[in-house]
């Protein structure tokens, strides 16, 4: 488990090496592009990814886009910020991406894989996600200050 793993597909590399993360540009491009991450701190950005398994498309060295999964490498996952670079949308990278996680040796056969999306429904359908199938199980524990003025009320709201 942990061992960094690489995938190429003509000019993209998905590689799972930490050492290959831009934490600066993925912070940047978090807080001023995404509706779900705005104040996040470089630190809290950084923690997070040493914190989980990270996915990042590289090309030329360039970071194009990411994820990370959050797991106990048994029984649950939570896939969490995944990102394409605008620049390289379109270009099937997310659908690479998500091929790339589900199909890791070390996420294989877990009893559970949750994510939170606000509009990317039909691309994690593709790939097994669905709504809830027991939403009255369900319960969650939620810092609405954690961020200070993030608003979580509204963030996930179309």
């Amino acid at each position: 488990m942990n061992k960094n793993n690489e995938w190429q597909l003509g000019e993209f590399l998905i590689s799972t090496d930490r050492n290959k993360l831009d934490i600066g540009l993925i912070h940047h491009l978090l807080t001023t592009e995404t509706y779900w991450a705005r104040e996040r701190t470089p630190e809290i950005v950084a923690r997070s990814f040493e914190n989980s398994l990270p996915f990042v498309i590289l090309k030329d060295d360039e970071t194009v886009g990411w994820a990370r999964v959050v797991t106990d490498y048994a029984t649950f996952a939570w896939l969490a910020d995944v990102f394409i670079r605008r620049e390289f949308r379109g270009l099937g990278l997310s659908k690479w991406l998500m091929e790339t996680i589900v199909a890791h040796e070390d996420l294989k056969g877990l009893r559970r894989f949750l994510l939170a999306t606000r509009d990317a429904h039909e691309l994690y359908r593709q790939f097994g996600f669905d709504d809830l199938r027991i939403p009255h199980l369900w319960m969650e524990r939620t810092a609405l200050n954690a961020y200070a003025s993030f608003d979580l009320e509204n963030t996930f709201k179309e």
